[in-house]
């Protein structure tokens, strides 16, 4: 009699445990990993429309294109951004504010070297992840790397080895450089000169400009004195906007010297108009009219932005935001942002962008880039159509090697 109760209670607790392991089992099968995403860019000011309110329409693209190619995923994401307004303090103001109160756990754009920077050290402190796209400076994968931090697009030496290096091969041989005064401008500033001398150049002089600079006439006579053959514009956005604007009014292009737009974007082209930027020398890793997958995609992204061309850097967003979301898929967890980044370096990148790549231990994302001429006005089919593809620059020679860059973790 006593061995029939136990036997009885024996298999009644062993029910009862296999009908909690199914539950519990069911609970993990369906809990819901919820992953918060800030936009942190420029909104109102010079690189806004490089950026801006497109960078926000690019990762919520991919957001939706994440979540038609994985419809049982239970990756549930919110999506919130700010200006940084081009400072540090406001930049990084809102970054712990988002970490420590808001639950974002992946900041994503930040044009703006000096504002990246100081993002990566309190997400490297947090352990959440940056995926940059719009800020250049090549210290991010350089001394300054992390291992929460991936830098998507482009950067200084790459920037450096395309344009400057084609410019000095092709009789260039004389700089000035115009540059823009913060983290930014000085590292494309050292990446150019340092590509310049390699190849056989010399630098005649340099001037820097505060950032956001309405008056480039002081800036311009000094380069137009200096003689230089090439006037290297070590800026960006609306300041490399303005500087060739006002070059045209002293007629420096008329007098001899030529301009060297060291970051040109799609949407500073807009600007300018073909018959002020025609013949341009620039390198990108993106551009909207490079095959049907592109165009399919701007066409999407025009939906909320009518009569706006999208920059490398608005791509970078959208690709950097898909590769992140696919990693914590893939994990199953968003909560530890340096695993995060190591599944995503484990994972090869492909998206309808940049094709296939891969992410290196420095968090440099390696994909092609590519050297193209602004069009002449009687060249273009119409808007938009601004660009001749002048050269491919293969994913291997793109950016800077591994072993130079300096970077802690390329040591093991």
């Amino acid at each position: 009699m006593e061995m029939k109760v136990v036997k009885r209670t024996f298999a009644l607790a062993a029910q009862i445990t296999g009908f909690a392991a199914a539950l519990a089992c069911g609970t993990a099968q369906a809990q819901q990993i919820n992953v918060k995403i800030g936009a942190l860019t420029d909104m109102s000011s010079l690189y806004a429309d490089l950026a801006g309110p497109g960078t926000v329409e690019a990762v919520r693209l991919a957001v939706e294109d994440f979540q038609k190619a994985n419809p049982n995923s239970n990756v549930k994401v919110e999506i919130v951004s700010a200006d940084h307004q081009n400072k540090a303090d406001i930049g990084t103001n809102i970054a712990n504010q988002w970490i420590d109160r808001e639950g974002v756990d992946v900041i994503v754009d930040t044009p703006n070297s000096g504002v990246a920077l100081a993002v990566n050290e309190i997400i490297r402190t947090k352990n959440k992840v940056f995926i940059n796209s719009g800020a250049a400076s090549s210290d991010l994968t350089g001394a300054k790397c992390s291992p929460n931090t991936v830098h998507w697009t482009y950067d200084t030496w790459m920037l450096a080895n395309g344009t400057g290096k084609a410019i000095v091969k092709n009789g260039g041989d004389t700089w000035f450089f115009l540059t823009a005064d913060y983290a930014f401008g000085h590292a494309l500033e050292r990446d150019t000169a340092a590509v310049v001398e390699a190849n056989g150049g010399k630098l005649v002089g340099k001037v820097r400009h505060p950032i956001n600079t309405s008056d480039f006439s002081s800036f311009l006579l000094q380069a137009q004195s200096s003689k230089a053959k090439i006037i290297g514009l070590a800026n960006a956005g609306g300041d490399t906007i303005n500087s060739i604007k006002q070059a045209a009014e002293f007629g420096i292009v008329a007098g001899g010297q030529s301009l060297a737009g060291l970051l040109v974007f799609a949407s500073d082209v807009n600007a300018l108009g073909l018959q002020s930027a025609q013949g341009l020398i620039l390198t990108n890793t993106f551009y909207w009219d490079a095959n049907d997958q592109t165009r399919a995609w701007t066409k999407r992204w025009q939906q909320a932005r009518p009569g706006k061309i999208p920059t490398m850097v608005q791509a970078g967003v959208y690709a950097g935001t898909l590769h992140y979301l696919k990693a914590v898929a893939a994990l199953k967890s968003k909560d530890d942002g340096k695993a995060v980044v190591a599944e995503m370096k484990k994972l090869p990148t492909d998206d309808v962008l940049f094709g296939k790549g891969t992410i290196r231990v420095d968090g440099r994302k390696i994909h092609p880039a590519y050297l193209y001429e602004v069009k002449k006005p009687a060249e273009s089919k119409g808007p938009g159509d601004i660009y001749t593809l002048r050269a491919t620059i293969p994913a291997e020679e793109a950016f800077r090697p591994l072993k130079d860059g300096g970077c802690p973790l390329a040591n093991g």
